[in-house]
């Protein structure tokens, strides 16, 4: 009986730390950075997550069917943009490294990732049917850390 209550609490819990926050409640430059960055976005949500004992917001949306995600610090600077891509949209070299680690698996999933002025590209690669690894790649192809 006890360990039952304690996986309700857990799901409990677990569904809380996940519950989309009103925009209208969180701090003016937050919600101005979200407004400003989702305006041609559907389906947002944002939830609150501390990160190295600051506060940010995760920010997921859609624009144009394709995930698009934010991170928002306390300040509305934002701090990452993770937007899904087509493998074709991205540089020849990128899609070169990518489709290289690939071999003998499917790609799933690519996305570019941009932190300030750097971005990187990222995919998922599946094979034999199972998630086997996340790569990330820069624009020349070399490998992200």
């Amino acid at each position: 009986m006890k360990m039952l209550f304690s996986a309700i609490a857990v799901v409990a819990l677990s569904s809380f730390a996940m519950a989309a926050l009103d925009i209208s409640k969180l701090p003016a430059a937050v919600q101005k950075t979200i407004k400003e960055e989702t305006k041609n976005a559907t389906n947002v949500k944002v939830s609150k997550e501390t990160e190295a004992g600051k506060t940010v917001y995760e920010v997921e949306s859609k624009v144009n069917g394709h995930g698009r995600d934010l991170m928002v610090d306390a300040t509305g600077a934002v701090l990452s943009v993770e937007e899904e891509v087509s493998l074709d949209a991205i540089p020849a070299a990128a899609k070169a490294a990518i489709e290289k680690m690939a071999m003998g698996g499917k790609i799933g999933k690519v996305e570019t990732l941009t932190k300030g002025k750097v971005v990187t590209y990222e995919a998922v690669i599946t094979k034999k049917g199972k998630k086997t690894s996340e790569v990330m790649v820069n624009a020349d192809g070399s490998e992200a850390k």
